[in-house]
């Protein structure tokens, strides 16, 4: 984190106390909104918030997940903050009443983080004021065009804790997780121009997109996830990975 860049902001944005082990917000709760949204106004106008969405997301204790306040999503990343994230997995059943193929999107060029990598039939953010399913049904449908009433099963998966350095700073992420059962005759058909094409894959295939660097990290933890659950991998794979995916557990 830019520490220069901060000593400023703190400087300009009352509340905030920069020091060589923090940065602390010393406001009462009431204001911990506007403190946090003038400070990333002055961070994104140094150039270090980048791809600004206008949308607000929860500030969680990622000890409890308690919302302690809300900020801007594109800023979660630079300061580490803990998101949500809300995935599902899409399938169709063979003839034997498992997993045969996977409906895969690729995210249009035009998105703000991960431009034309593969990603999960539905894959979001969890803004302020949602729950992970909420956000999984909205999104089912500005992603996919799929309502509910259109989803064959939908279950749930695990929900993994995903930390990783990134170039907008520090990806802290729970990413929930689901598997929608579609009808084989059900083409998923994007609403809201953030996904560029779906494509229909056999298992074996998705799965080794989600090996490789395509496919977005959470998608292909989410892929990986799906496909333990169900018993798609080889025993020596699934005997492998299984307890390394459960250490991820959120």
């Amino acid at each position: 984190m830019p520490r220069r860049a901060l000593a400023r902001v703190s400087m300009q944005c009352p509340g905030f106390v920069v020091d060589e082990r923090a940065v602390e917000l010393e406001v009462p709760a009431a204001q911990r909104d506007s403190a946090l949204a003038m400070a990333n106004q002055a961070l994104r106008a140094a150039g270090l918030i980048a791809g600004w969405r206008d949308e607000t997301i929860p500030l969680l204790d990622p000890a409890t997940g308690q919302a302690l306040a809300t900020l801007e999503r594109a800023a979660a990343r630079f300061w580490g903050s803990l998101t949500l994230g809300a995935h599902a997995t899409g399938w169709i059943a063979g003839a034997d009443g498992r997993p045969a193929a996977l409906w895969i999107a690729r995210r249009a060029l035009s998105k703000a983080t991960d431009p034309g990598l593969y990603d999960n039939l539905v894959g979001g953010g969890v803004p302020a004021g949602q729950t992970p399913l909420s956000t999984l049904e909205r999104e089912a449908w500005e992603e996919a065009g799929l309502p509910r009433d259109r989803w064959r099963q939908l279950s749930p998966g695990r929900t993994i804790g995903l930390e990783r350095d990134v170039p907008e700073g520090l990806q802290r992420e729970w990413l929930h997780s689901w598997d929608i059962e579609l009808h084989p005759e059900d083409e998923p058909r994007n609403q809201d121009g953030e996904v560029e094409s779906f494509t229909l894959l056999p298992v074996a295939q998705a799965l080794d997109l989600a090996a490789g660097r395509e496919m977005t990290v959470d998608a292909s933890l989410v892929t990986l996830d799906f496909a333990l659950r169900r018993g798609l991998l080889p025993a020596a794979e699934h005997q492998a990975l299984a307890p390394r995916l459960a250490a991820l557990q959120a």
